[in-house]
């Protein structure tokens, strides 16, 4: 005990975090820090992390919480989310869910790699600024619907993601965030063979709104002929619910004089085109 405080004590901050990286921890926040040199000055720890950040060593990924910058990205200086994410979702505390386009992309349904990355977590919001890390696009909801994700390893351990239902939900009721419901269709064109929406209303629509069933539903139905996986979702949907109201097919638009769909009963104001794949 006493050598191993010794050890420490000799230790320089940077010496420590060489330690976490061969140990295979390519995390730790400033009240690791802290904790472990607990005679160095706030401005002291501050200006060597600092100082090790701008040589490339750390990469600041949140405030007061950094990643180790690992040989494979050291030329970029800069760490995709994937390889921190879980590790920085458990600083915060917050459950999780890679979600829209980078969760579509893990099932194999995105031709374009995603610009940013897409979380979602919990209310309250984040008071961190984007500029912090403008790579990470957040989402929030009141609760994580954890029956219907999905995990995997990543390099630094397990990430956790939204199956393919969750996925299509989500990619049509936060269409704004991916681009539009034109891209949400080209990504359901991709998705459709993963799709399978028997017994959806026993749980996961609890997680969205009618309205979006509905926008997904004639989508799949009439702008990529998915008739079979449409069905199953309308009889879902009916069990869920015995009648729906009209609702447009974009919120952006006015559906005076649109045309209707009767069966998902949508006002039919915007042109959805989807791209070639």
């Amino acid at each position: 005990m006493i050598t191993f405080a010794l050890k420490t004590l000799a230790m320089t901050i940077r010496e420590w975090i060489r330690d976490r990286e061969i140990g295979g921890f390519p995390t730790f926040s400033v009240d690791d820090v802290r904790q472990t040199f607990p005679d160095y000055s706030e401005q002291v720890i501050k200006n060597e992390l600092f100082r090790l950040s701008k040589q490339g060593i750390l990469c600041p990924v949140y405030k007061g919480f950094y990643v180790i910058i690992p040989p494979q990205y050291a030329a970029k200086r800069m760490v995709p989310p994937i390889y921190y994410i879980d590790q920085l979702m458990s600083y915060l505390n917050k459950p999780y869910y890679i979600c829209l386009l980078n969760a579509a992309e893990i099932l194999g349904a995105a031709h374009q790699r995603p610009q940013k990355f897409s979380v979602m977590t919990v209310f309250p919001k984040s008071s961190v600024s984007s500029s912090k890390n403008n790579s990470l696009v957040w989402g929030y909801r009141k609760e994580i619907p954890s029956d219907f994700l999905l995990f995997k390893n990543s390099e630094t351990g397990v990430i956790y993601y939204s199956n393919a239902e969750l996925t299509a939900i989500d990619i049509v009721h936060y269409e704004q965030y991916i681009g539009g419901l034109s891209r949400a269709a080209t990504i359901l064109d991709e998705l459709a063979e993963k799709l399978d929406f028997r017994k959806a209303s026993d749980n996961l629509f609890n997680y969205t709104s009618i309205a979006t069933i509905q926008r997904l539903g004639y989508i799949l139905d009439d702008i990529l002929e998915q008739k079979e996986i449409a069905e199953v979702l309308h009889s879902e949907l009916l069990t869920y619910v015995k009648r729906f109201r009209y609702i447009p097919l974009s919120t952006h638009k006015t559906d005076e004089n649109a045309e209707k769909n009767t069966r998902w009963k949508v006002y039919i104001n915007s042109i959805i085109e989807t791209d070639e794949i």
